[in-house]
């Protein structure tokens, strides 16, 4: 019982880390920019302006796409590996930040 209360103790202070981690990725060579912490917050989103043209928003669309996905990708990647060193890498049920 002891050892469950250590752990969510340490489970409340990964989850505020992760917060202040930041995962930046950027797709299409830099035009749309995705800035996420380690909670799979989207904290901001950098479009490039030569990248608007109102006769492709679809272009644009699948950039802001990709590169959220991509994002949030890393920032659940990053969650896990901290959990995994947390938990020595036991898969608990129910157990997510």
């Amino acid at each position: 019982m002891k050892q469950a209360q250590q752990i969510q103790e340490q489970m409340a202070k990964l989850n505020s880390e992760l917060e202040d981690r930041i995962i930046e990725t950027s797709v299409g060579g830099g035009m749309v920019t995705v800035r996420a912490n380690g909670r799979q917050d989207i904290l901001s989103i950098k479009i490039a302006p030569e990248v608007v043209d109102p006769g492709d928003v679809a272009m644009l669309e699948d950039l802001v796409t990709s590169a959220v996905n991509e994002a949030l990708r890393q920032a659940k990647e990053m969650m896990q590996q901290e959990l995994g060193k947390l938990t020595g890498g036991l898969r608990i049920p129910g157990l997510n930040l």
